[in-house]
């Protein structure tokens, strides 16, 4: 017997959210908010979004969808590795 496993988890979207969409894209229907706040903020340059540092040294992530596609998930949980990885040195 085979087991079904869903991948449901991997999206979870707010459309009462007064910020919804946070970011400017093409279809609100595969808007993802699970990562709302996005974990690879911290990873600073190395987080492989489409982000600009401001002239005070700000990281803007305004123009990044990374974590608000469902097909991203993995890449975000596999990143959130090295954030684990830089706070045990």
């Amino acid at each position: 017997m085979s087991v079904r496993v869903s991948e449901n988890f991997k999206f979870n979207q707010n459309m009462k959210c007064e910020y919804f969409p946070c970011h400017k894209i093409n279809d609100p229907e595969e808007f993802n908010c699970l990562f709302c706040y996005c974990p690879l903020y911290a990873l600073g340059d190395k987080c492989g979004g489409n982000f600009i540092y401001t002239e005070k040294g700000i990281k803007n992530c305004s123009y990044c969808s990374i974590p608000h596609i469902k097909e991203n998930y993995d890449y975000i949980i596999e990143k959130l590795r090295e954030v684990v990885k830089m706070t045990q040195k």
